[in-house]
């Protein structure tokens, strides 16, 4: 089920950005969950080392492989999280629920208590996405 909101709009919409790159936006956001998961599978305690050396041309540290990677995903997490932050404080955790998995205002709605008007949900998910597009910049 995914958000229907139209992928274009208004140039003169102050939160305008173009149809391609609010898909390139809400697909990096989709990714969320995996980068998790990724990061909380990179706790530094494997077996094996998740990174061949070999493969990569030459010889390196697994650690330092391990610790670039959790800090890769580290940031891609953080920057969406403040995106959010910063598009509302008044729901962020509903707005990243719904950005990170696709979900819509009504499925939002019917899964918590969010406190404002479908109109003003719209207003911050198209804030939200403008802010991430000038973080990804």
């Amino acid at each position: 089920m995914g958000t229907n909101i139209r992928p274009e709009i208004s140039e003169r919409n102050p939160y305008w950005i173009s149809k391609h790159r609010y898909y390139e936006l809400k697909h990096f956001c989709l990714q969320y969950n995996g980068w998790a998961s990724a990061y909380k599978a990179l706790d530094g305690k494997a077996a094996r080392p998740l990174l061949d050396s070999r493969a990569s041309g030459g010889a390196g540290d697994p650690t330092e492989k391990c610790a670039e990677r959790r800090v890769y995903y580290a940031d891609r997490m953080a920057m969406v999280r403040q995106a959010t932050l910063d598009a509302t404080a008044d729901f962020h955790e509903q707005l990243l629920l719904a950005v990170t998995e696709g979900l819509s205002y009504e499925h939002i709605r019917a899964r918590t208590n969010i406190p404002c008007s479908k109109d003003e949900w719209y207003e911050c998910y198209r804030r939200f996405f403008w802010l991430l597009s000038k973080a990804r910049e």
